[in-house]
């Protein structure tokens, strides 16, 4: 399959990586907003701009997007959507339903194939989700994440005028945590699960007290959560806070048998070292089969759970039965 990125930054990068580890897979190029001759490919892959994507339609099978949930996805993937099969990584939860109607339309208008919100949350922690509710209907479920640095809530307030940099942590409250794992089921707010800290490097003059109001009350990122706002230097930054870990968790309980007398937990846990380059790794395994399903003729668009789990793997439905099963 024939894969270009739209967007180079972290995530753009690491799909570069993961394509060099699936043998079934090129990279044909990358797509930028920048100067095309200022960006420098790890693998010396053509860089392109992103206004001259549509010559190279022909020589795509999907177009990976690259772009953050605040503001780039929601444009960019319906519009690429009607000339492309695409995948995207679109992470906002309470949007999720509106961008995939968009996505949706475009795609089936072009008569094409699309991929939304697709990473490990939303994607493989969804897919967990999913087989945790049918297997244990009488149960509850709960989502941690972290600690470690949220892509796209860094990218939100980098998107806050005044703001250099910035990157954000989300962090599980573990007396929230140990209790879920216990089985006993409580009742937790958003608040409750989750800390919020956002590390803000700020440029020269900005009105540091109207950036942190900003942060606290940006709604569906940070207005539910206990957030706390550290102002540092470039330097600093640079220094300690560099590295994209992440991870997290997600946690069903349950019971079964009469009167649910036999209690059940289901957990799936990631510890990621680097949070784009696993998000890169899941987006090429699911235009694998974005790939499969568009030569089988389907066109709009789809989620994780209209996926296959066959449609991912390289390999052969005969060596999945023999060497996996």
């Amino acid at each position: 399959m024939k894969l270009a990125i739209f967007g180079y930054g972290n995530l753009g990068r690491g799909v570069e990586y993961a394509v060099q580890q699936n043998p079934d897979a090129e990279l044909v190029g990358v797509f930028t907003r920048r100067d095309p001759a200022s960006v420098r490919t790890q693998t010396g892959v053509p860089v392109y701009a992103a206004n001259d994507v549509l010559a190279h339609r022909d020589e795509i099978d999907v177009l990976i997007i690259c772009g953050g949930s605040a503001t780039d996805l929601p444009v960019l993937t319906p519009a690429l959507a009607k000339d492309f099969c695409v995948v995207d990584s679109f992470d906002t939860h309470a949007k999720i339903p509106a961008h995939f109607e968009a996505v949706d339309a475009a795609a089936a208008a072009g008569g094409k194939l699309a991929l939304i919100s697709c990473g490990w949350d939303p994607g493989m922690f969804s897919l967990a989700r999913m087989y945790a509710n049918a297997i244990l209907p009488d149960g509850k479920d709960y989502t941690f994440w972290g600690r470690g640095v949220s892509q796209g809530h860094s990218d939100a307030i980098r998107r806050i005028p005044g703001v250099l940099d910035a990157r954000q942590y989300t962090v599980p409250i573990e007396s929230a945590l140990a209790a879920v794992r216990s089985g006993a089921q409580p009742e937790l707010t958003t608040r409750e699960k989750h800390l919020r800290e956002c590390y803000v490097v700020a440029a020269e003059g900005a009105d540091k007290q109207a950036i942190e109001t900003a942060i606290k009350t940006m709604p569906n990122y940070f207005a539910d959560y206990d957030t706390t706002v550290t102002f540092i230097t470039a330097d600093e930054m640079k220094a300690n806070h560099s590295a994209l870990p992440h991870g997290g968790c997600v946690i069903r309980s349950g019971s079964t048998g009469a009167d649910g007398a036999h209690r059940h937990t289901i957990e799936y846990a990631l510890k990621l070292d680097s949070n784009p380059e696993f998000t890169a790794s899941v987006l090429v395994a699911f235009a694998r089969a974005i790939h499969r399903m568009a030569q089988r003729g389907e066109t709009g668009c789809r989620t994780v759970f209209e996926i296959a789990p066959a449609d991912l793997s390289p390999l052969t439905r005969e060596q999945l039965r023999k060497s996996m099963l």
